[in-house]
């Protein structure tokens, strides 16, 4: 390893003297001989920074990216316009290298960025109290379950088929070794049956998690479901919103909703292959000391200026570990930065015009593709961002003749979902103008 490490032989003997041993394999001795490599390791031989510069910048063209391909692929992880002021911000030193800001009284900048940012959460969801920050949305989905089983001190959570995939999945494997009971609540015409949940929900429920707009991309009727789940006392709602759908879409708190959860990479925080993204939770008073992660409040100091503090924190593991709410020890930091940033940025006005040029392109391009009759829409409901069609022709045909055409094509909707085979969900955001959809439009149509 010695040409890709900074550290000579004469740096390593030093620090081995240092600690009192005479070789680096003593500091792995512990590991059994028959499970170690016992080789050098297959790296090629070292070079000049201008020689790795060029390396890296060639193997790096091998990817393709969004700066390639107009991107119609969504389903949880979307192609928003971020301004640049995000970038410039969150490249600052004094927020890049932020991270746990336990000492107060050296980390009041880390402290009021997650203040405004927790403020800002909980205007756009309509709730008393944000946290910063769960990893994605998947786990945002899985800690609203866990302090559902708190409060409520019941296992059974239900969760709507609609919901995306993948976060039905990591509420299974973190639910799986807490003894959760969770079932799958089927769905009808790409929304939650309503008939089914009003059967499953019983006094055993702790929640039920729901996801709207959907991960078809169909606007669930919350308000509905809402008094389904309320007719059972103590058991509550969660629900798991895409952001920028809040710019034109009633708050999740107007509508009786307990836990508010969603994935916040819509937020000026850019695809980056899948992660690391941020999940944000929000939540009513009454339920804020069961909520997990950082809680940032506002006071004086003694001078009698505004300062910022840690609250709350008989919740945290690092106070009493034993009784913690969660497993959540840090938060998204920078992530948290780029999403204050960007809604600060945006305002109101600007986040509802974003949302409504989102719904204007998303149905422009529905409309065009259904039109001929090769495409027929899978559901015929109400959606926003994201729409799914079928056809004839296999998905992955489709997906690889867009590839073709520098297109990034939608999701397959068969993989996680048998009955719609042929189905493919597709989003469509602010960012794509007329002219590249209707160039989706002409190579979808020119398949045969």
């Amino acid at each position: 390893m010695y040409p890709y490490i900074q550290n000579t032989p004469d740096d390593v003997k030093k620090m081995l003297e240092a600690i009192g041993i005479d070789s680096v394999d003593y500091l792995f001795s512990d590991i059994p001989e028959n499970v170690r490599l016992n080789r050098e390791l297959d790296l090629k031989p070292s070079m000049s920074e201008m020689e790795i510069e060029r390396y890296m910048t060639d193997l790096s063209k091998k990817n393709m990216t969004i700066n390639n391909l107009t991107c119609f692929l969504g389903a949880g992880a979307y192609d928003h316009y971020i301004p640049s002021v995000v970038k410039h911000i969150t490249s600052r030193s004094e927020f890049y290298t932020s991270y746990t800001p336990y000492q107060a009284e050296i980390s009041q900048g880390t402290l009021q960025y997650i203040f405004e940012y927790q403020t800002l959460i909980c205007n756009l969801t309509g709730m008393d109290v944000a946290n910063a920050s769960l990893y994605d949305g998947g786990t945002a989905i899985a800690e609203a379950a866990f302090m559902s089983a708190n409060i409520t001190r019941r296992n059974q959570i239900l969760v709507s088929k609609t919901v995306n995939p993948q976060y039905r999945q990591v509420l299974k494997t973190y639910g799986h070794l807490h003894n959760f009971e969770i079932i799958e609540v089927g769905e009808e015409d790409g929304v939650t049956n309503l008939d089914e949940l009003k059967k499953l929900v019983t006094d055993k429920t702790a929640s039920v998690i729901v996801q709207s707009p959907n991960f078809f991309g169909i606007i669930e009727d919350l308000k509905a479901i809402e008094e389904i789940v309320h007719n059972q006392k103590k058991t509550l709602l969660i629900t798991s919103v895409d952001p920028i759908s809040l710019g034109i879409l009633k708050t999740p708190g107007s509508l009786g909703v307990d836990i508010v959860v969603g994935e916040g990479q819509s937020l000026g925080i850019s695809l980056q292959y899948g992660g690391p993204y941020l999940g944000f939770i929000a939540v009513n008073k009454a339920h804020m000391r069961k909520l997990p992660g950082r809680l940032v409040g506002q006071t004086v100091d003694i001078n009698g200026e505004r300062a910022f503090v840690l609250t709350l924190q008989a919740r945290e593991q690092h106070i009493r570990r034993e009784k913690a709410t969660s497993n959540i020890c840090s938060n998204q930091g920078v992530n948290t930065l780029a999403a204050a940033v960007y809604l600060v940025a945006l305002g109101k006005k600007g986040l509802r015009e974003v949302a409504i040029r989102t719904t204007q392109n998303s149905h422009y391009a529905y409309r065009e593709m259904i039109k001929s009759g090769k495409y027929k829409p899978l559901f015929h409901k109400p959606f926003f961002k994201e729409f799914a069609v079928t056809s004839n022709i296999e998905p992955d045909a489709i997906n690889k003749k867009l590839l073709d055409e520098n297109i990034l094509g939608g999701y397959a909707l068969g993989k996680d979902y048998p009955q719609y085979k042929n189905g493919i969900l597709y989003a469509v955001t602010e960012k794509r103008t007329k002219a590249e959809i209707d160039k989706l439009i002409s190579v979808l149509e020119g398949i045969i």
